[in-house]
């Protein structure tokens, strides 16, 4: 077996959030695979292969530089995965369009992984955040995914978010199925993949509102292109089906499981670590 290099953020926790990655670094040490977890640029380390993981929306230029000494690097192309790099369904305050719409943040996860990773410890920037956390959400750029907005028409929409780079408004475009909202899921790595659908009674589906999962078994090729087209080696991409073409909702380069116990995830988990040997 060979030596894995991980790199992170320099602030960051390669365990907490729980990361689908660090299940998969679980696994392979088990295998016999050397894991390195970099936390932030280092100087020079001697592995087979480098995974870029900083949970950041764009990432910072000297991380990608780093990763430069490695001869194999996975998702070293995946440097901005903000909505208005990604999404193909951005309405403009004077674009014509007037049916529903979501308003999200640019960053991807509401941004909250920028604000918790640049604060880190300094109490000085904890104040600061903590002051910006009570401007009303139309002025911020950081917002709880669950607490995106849904608009039944951009008339609706307040004037200040049109003004405020750090938000997004796209056109709202859920599957339904039987009176339910539907999110799907693709998780994939190399040429290993899952793909499920979840059902919420909410318009914004999160983990915490859905009623019932299940697994589906094709990825749309419009899905697959994008994947290409990206760089994507490993992630996961929300989507839903709406008059028979995938809508893209977002993607993230370092997914995690949630609350999910351990002997729930490890089957899937361990399918998907497989993936790995196509890039050796």
């Amino acid at each position: 077996m060979g030596h894995i290099a991980i790199l992170v953020h320099k602030n960051a926790s390669f365990e907490k959030p729980n990361y689908v990655l660090h299940a998969f670094a679980e696994i392979w040490r088990e295998r016999g695979w050397q894991i390195s977890v970099l936390q932030g640029p280092q100087g020079k380390i001697v592995a087979d292969l480098a995974i870029l993981h900083v949970d950041l929306t764009v990432i910072p230029p000297d991380y990608v530089e780093y990763l430069g000494q490695f001869p194999k690097v996975l998702n070293g192309q995946i440097t901005d995965i903000s909505k208005r790099k990604i999404s193909r369904n951005l309405v403009r305050r004077r674009d014509g369009y007037d049916g529903p719409v979501i308003v999200k943040t640019n960053r991807n996860c509401g941004g909250c992984m920028e604000v918790e990773l640049a604060t880190g410890t300094n109490g000085l920037r904890r104040r600061a955040l903590a002051m910006r956390r009570r401007l009303p959400w139309s002025m911020r750029g950081e917002l709880e995914t669950s607490r995106y907005k849904v608009f039944s028409s951009t008339k609706d929409v307040p004037y200040l978010v049109w003004l405020n780079p750090g938000l997004v408004v796209e056109r709202f475009l859920p599957e339904m199925r039987e009176g339910f909202y539907c999110l799907r899921t693709w998780i994939f790595l190399g040429d290993r993949e899952t793909n499920s659908v979840s059902y919420s009674k909410h318009p914004v589906v999160k983990s915490s509102n859905v009623v019932r999962r299940e697994v589906v078994p094709d990825v749309p090729e419009e899905l697959r292109q994008m994947r290409r087209k990206m760089g994507f080696d490993f992630g996961k991409f929300d989507y839903s089906i709406v008059d028979g073409r995938a809508v893209l909702y977002d993607t993230n380069s370092t997914p995690t499981l949630g609350a999910i116990p351990r002997e729930q995830y490890l089957p899937r988990a361990q399918h998907l670590a497989e993936g790995l040997r196509a890039f050796l």
